[in-house]
């Protein structure tokens, strides 16, 4: 019986040690919105308030990540004045009511093997309390992960300028995409 037991207990420790938490370093990981419009695009960043990658047999497995969407400026705009006023917009209820929708999150709930440094990531985004199924390649690094992710923010009611929802727009027609590049900074 004790020969069992410690079989077992051996067992269960190479069984969990296959699967690595990885923590990730929100200070340092980043993350560049861009949204386009008829006219141009603006683009800024949004702090990752924290997140963690489990990692299996050379493949992303799992992992959360919380969004700091109070965090969200932008950096096309010099006038400080309608940078302003473009932030305010993005905080209001036409986009992310920030205000009742402080935090954005990202669960992976799978991914395949990396080959040659890329695998595809599938998962669950929430924005402003609607949660929707997300895929998109990773690149791997040394010591970060990264990805360009495109998202269609009309799944979450976010419908400000979008032609899918409104007519006679012209040059005030927002592309209902917007992209995330995301750097994430492993510790």
């Amino acid at each position: 019986m004790k020969k069992i037991n410690l079989l077992l207990a051996v067992l269960f420790i190479a069984f969990t040690a296959m699967a690595q938490q990885v923590p990730v370093n929100s200070s340092n990981s980043e993350l560049k919105w861009t949204g386009k419009k008829v006219t141009g695009e603006h683009w800024g960043f949004i702090k990752l308030k924290d997140g963690s990658l489990k990692i299996e047999d050379n493949k992303i497995i799992g992992g959360e990540f919380n969004i700091d969407m109070i965090s969200i400026t932008c950096s096309d705009l010099e006038d400080a004045e309608w940078n302003e006023k473009l932030i305010g917009h993005l905080k209001s209820d036409d986009f992310f009511s920030v205000e009742k929708y402080p935090v954005a999150n990202l669960k992976i709930t799978e991914g395949s093997v990396f080959k040659n440094g890329e695998a595809k990531v599938n998962g669950k985004l929430t924005i402003k309390g609607i949660t929707k199924p997300i895929s998109f390649m990773v690149k791997e690094t040394e010591k970060a992960y990264m990805a360009s992710i495109s998202v269609d923010r009309t799944l979450y009611e976010v419908r400000y300028g979008s032609g899918k929802f409104f007519d006679n727009l012209g040059d005030n027609m927002i592309d209902d995409e917007f992209i995330l590049d995301v750097k994430i900074m492993v510790q």
